[in-house]
């Protein structure tokens, strides 16, 4: 049911998923207001929300270089706290995006069944070229519309995978404990994805 929920994965939650996050709610205002569509509303249309494997930072705000890349590119970091992954987190997800390959494998030891809706978020960027747009349903700024549209494109995106796995080269560097240029290059990658994916759920 709408919205179309990504839930964003890495280890503590105050870097990479936390960028992805809000990088992706970022990517969908700006395909709304594209087209003329009040960008207030994105949460209405795509869910973007994220967790940790790990519980250490639980309740704490994004790490600070992460929020600056964030917030340099027009995004916004109010109102969030770094949480521990849970399975009803899975559960309500229909795409799950990890950092990295053991975060995938994390992921689906929660929850086998999970396998069908969660990438390496590198792979996910791979495989969203593979996919047929012109196959997907219409794609209309409306709940509904966007849902289908993303559950379709997950769908497509997981058959286009034909048995094989992530490479090395889908995953994300941690940036934690490092400069503003590495945290600026992993902000890059993610935006390699999550804008590709906003504009096929709103073309």
């Amino acid at each position: 049911m709408p919205p179309f929920t990504v839930l964003h994965v890495c280890m503590g939650n105050i870097c990479r998923s936390p960028m992805a996050e809000r990088l992706l709610a970022l990517a969908v205002r700006d395909r709304l207001a594209r087209r003329g569509v009040d960008p207030a509303g994105v949460d209405e249309l795509v869910h973007s929300h994220s967790a940790g494997t790990g519980g250490w930072h639980a309740g704490e705000e994004m790490n600070p270089p992460a929020a600056r890349q964030v917030v340099t590119r027009g995004g916004d970091v109010e109102g969030f706290a770094a949480r521990k992954l849970r399975s009803d987190h899975i559960d309500a997800a229909d795409l799950i995006l990890t950092a990295t390959a053991d975060q995938h494998e994390y992921v689906l030891a929660l929850r086998p069944d999970a396998a069908g809706r969660t990438f390496v978020l590198g792979e996910f960027g791979r495989l969203l070229g593979a996919v047929d747009a012109a196959g997907l349903p219409p794609g209309e700024a409306t709940p509904e519309a966007v849902y289908a549209r993303g559950v379709a494109l997950v769908a497509a995106a997981h058959g286009s995978r034909r048995g094989a796995g992530a490479l090395s080269t889908d995953d994300l560097d941690d940036p934690w404990g490092r400069g503003d240029q590495c945290f600026s290059r992993v902000a890059d990658e993610i935006e390699e994805t999550v804008q590709p994916l906003a504009a096929v759920l709103l073309p």
